[in-house]
């Protein structure tokens, strides 16, 4: 109603059928008593129609009850109420976007059928409401996916073995895995690959399991990522035999599982094992020397090491890869460090100390250079080693650290570069200097960057980010 815009109008003709019908009157015995035919009438009862204020006062009239009866929010009887749930789930736009008819929920459907439609609408609204959850869903996910990796050291033998029969199966004995042997497990496992210009904007790879065919970018994406590691990647999640993800949450540890798989063929744990050991002996531990023996990205080298440095050599560390302005877009650890985080225990998106290597790099000389820095924190002094990789979306720094008792098995462990650091204590690097506090409160207004990712719902779908329509598109025209 125009007066009164809050009434749910499936409701009111909820009601005022109810009352009606308590009345015995027909639609045209009311119809006539209010001087409107009964097809306007039925509308309204239907709820389809929007009826002024002048139209329910006589419809209030004929039917002796007050006018409040009929605006009353609650539904006039508990089957009333499940045929109001019903035609609300099926205006929404998630249930038009099904194709289904209607069902209308009148007297000649049956109570235990329209029981069973409201309930099957609720488990499906439920499980819609979950895929299209906030970003707190993904924050939650990846934090519980983390403590996972904390719990087992980030070793995972199951993917190691896994690993290592794909290696024993294509005759693999020796040092870093070539592009041929590459080739040699894709045959392996069935399938071939095939290089295109027109993969799906949204997509790294796609695969068609029904020609085991997996195509991939003729050129690198611009964006950091290896093309072998993509091809193991996609490799994994069926050695590894990934279902569909059920859900976000599992989303992501079939992510992780699929590039441990892919780095441990990439580094094969005894050949990557063997090296380390080496190096430690000679106090000589370096992510760039692990790199280029395996010639691999310094981030892959970086994660790999986290792989086995603590299983191995008992050695805890702690990883981040993070942005230029500060924000950490990756972390790990099992040493014990503090990095900062929300309420829900997420640490992607929460800006990191600027005293800490993973920032001062930034502010180097020579900031591409090998860098080393101790820094003295609230849960004790650690060393890190730090490396700046430049992608489209900026420069970010890559860092792998340890407790300052292992220091002495690394390159750059006897550095005189030190910094104190006493977050979360705000006064040391996030609140600003007395001075400037002085010379420029009240006088700015900055423009905030709003990024809408962080307003934005999580992608909907089996695979969050990737449009279907285009992988369909795409595979048709390949078929």
């Amino acid at each position: 109603m125009t007066d009164s815009p809050t009434v749910d109008l499936v409701t009111l003709g909820q009601r005022l059928r109810h009352q009606r019908k308590a009345k015995g009157m027909t639609l045209e015995q009311l119809s006539e008593a209010v001087g409107r035919a009964p097809s306007q009438l039925s509308l309204i009862e239907n709820g389809k129609r929007e009826p002024k204020l002048s139209v329910l006062q006589a419809i209030a009239g004929a039917l002796g009850v007050p006018l409040q009866d009929l605006l009353r929010p609650e539904a006039p009887s508990r089957r009333a109420g499940l045929e109001i749930d019903l035609a609300h789930f099926q205006q929404s736009p998630a249930y038009g976007n099904l194709g289904l008819p209607v069902v209308k929920g009148g007297r000649r459907l049956p109570a235990d059928a329209l029981e069973a439609l409201v309930g099957l609408h609720r488990e499906l609204n439920r499980r819609l409401t979950e895929q299209s959850a906030t970003p707190e869903v993904a924050r939650r996910a990846n934090a519980q996916l983390r403590v996972d990796m904390r719990e087992r050291d980030n070793y995972f033998p199951e993917i190691e073995e896994a690993a290592a029969r794909v290696l024993r199966s294509v005759r693999h004995t020796t040092g870093p895995l070539s592009q041929r042997g590459i080739l040699d497990i894709a045959a392996q496992l069935g399938f071939s690959l095939h290089y295109v210009n027109d993969l799906p904007g949204s997509t790294r790879s796609v695969t068609d399991l029904a020609g085991r065919k997996i195509y991939l970018p003729q050129v690198a994406s611009g964006k950091g990522h290896d093309p072998r590691a993509v091809v193991l990647q996609t490799l994994g999640h069926f050695v590894l035999g990934h279902p569909e993800p059920a859900g976000y949450g599992d989303f992501l540890r079939q992510r992780v599982e699929a590039n441990y798989f892919a780095a441990a063929l990439l580094m094969p744990e005894n050949f990557a094992v063997e090296f380390l050991r080496e190096a430690k002996a000679d106090r000589a531990l370096a992510i760039d020397d692990f790199r280029d023996a395996f010639g691999v990205s310094y981030e892959t080298a970086a994660h790999r090491f986290t792989n086995l440095a603590t299983h191995h050599f008992g050695i805890p560390v702690h990883f981040t890869r993070v942005h230029e302005s500060g924000i950490v877009y990756k972390a790990y650890e099992n040493d014990g460090v503090r990095f900062p985080a929300d309420v829900t225990g997420a640490i992607e998106g929460q800006p990191i100390c600027r005293k800490w290597a993973s920032r001062t790099i930034f502010q180097a000389d020579d900031p591409y250079s090998s860098f080393y820095q101790f820094t003295d924190t609230s849960a004790g002094t650690y060393w890190c080693t730090v490396h700046i990789e430049s992608t489209r979306s900026g420069e970010f720094s890559v860092t792998v650290g340890t407790p300052y008792e292992h220091a002495r098995w690394f390159r750059g462990g006897d550095t005189s570069r030190r910094t104190v650091s006493r977050c979360p204590d705000p006064a040391c690097c996030r609140r600003p200097p007395a001075a400037l506090v002085d010379r420029w409160a009240g006088h700015a207004w900055p423009s905030a960057r709003v990024h809408s990712h962080l307003l934005a719902a999580l992608p909907p779908g089996t695979f969050p980010g990737v449009d279907e329509q285009d992988v369909y598109e795409f595979l048709d025209r390949r078929a």
